[in-house]
């Protein structure tokens, strides 16, 4: 039986006054480079925990379920709830829009393709969690500085579909004047498919054709990031 299957979030039980005492103790006297990932989880959902429910036991389950911290904060609400209930859900939901509002603020004040480790970070943040494809793109102003990044396509777990005549559109809107592409492969495989390289010179030649630079399409597979152009696939 796995750690989440032994956590009942609505049957009272026996718990300790404190089962995350000596997690607090070592947090105060040791700064939180002392604890997990999973303590660290467990201490910032407690206070949305009915008093009886482990919260350290749900935590490392969560990570356990989901496969790591970044994709526990990335994960759909209802698929957090149905796991940890709704008011978790919503509190993980808020941790992870707070994390990618401070990823992102670096790509809106500098060069993207100065910062472009700081973008895969994002990137990963992003779409590591998602289920199925979707098909993300970074608007990029004259200096190469974020303007935007939007969610063009979302479909099944092998295809997002996309359009290059509306993605071009929506860049013409913006007064963008590069892009970078990205999608996520929910598989866990980063090698982008024949299909992801055809739309790719697709996208390149509708923009090209008003100006509109692509710089790279990045293909997110969990914690790993593949890039066309370092491919050399465009």
């Amino acid at each position: 039986m796995s750690v989440l299957q032994e956590v009942d979030l609505f049957t009272p039980g026996v718990v300790e006054d404190d089962p995350l005492g000596e997690v607090r103790a070592r947090l105060d006297s040791r700064g939180p480079e002392a604890l997990d990932e999973g303590e660290i989880l467990a201490l910032l959902l407690n206070h949305r925990m009915r008093p009886w429910i482990d919260a350290c036991a749900l935590a490392d389950g969560l990570i356990e379920r989901f496969g790591g911290l970044g994709r526990v904060l990335g994960a759909r609400p209802a698929d957090l709830a149905r796991v940890a209930g709704a008011h978790a859900a919503q509190e993980l939901g808020l941790l992870h829009a707070l994390l990618l509002a401070g990823l992102e603020r670096p790509l809106r004040s500098r060069p993207v393709l100065a910062s472009w480790d700081a973008v895969q970070i994002y990137l990963r943040a992003r779409l590591a969690a998602a289920p199925r494809e979707g098909f993300h793109v970074l608007f990029l102003d004259k200096k190469n500085r974020l303007i935007a990044e939007e969610r063009m396509g979302e479909g099944t777990v092998d295809h997002a579909p996309v359009y290059p005549r509306e993605l071009v559109r929506r860049a013409l809107e913006l007064s963008a004047s590069a892009l970078v592409l990205a999608h996520n492969h929910p598989s866990g495989d980063p090698a982008p498919s024949s299909a992801d390289v055809e739309m790719t010179k697709q996208v390149v030649a509708a923009a090209k054709a008003l100006g509109i630079a692509v710089h790279d399409h990045l293909v997110v597979a969990g914690d790993q990031v593949a890039s066309l152009r370092q491919l050399g696939l465009m």
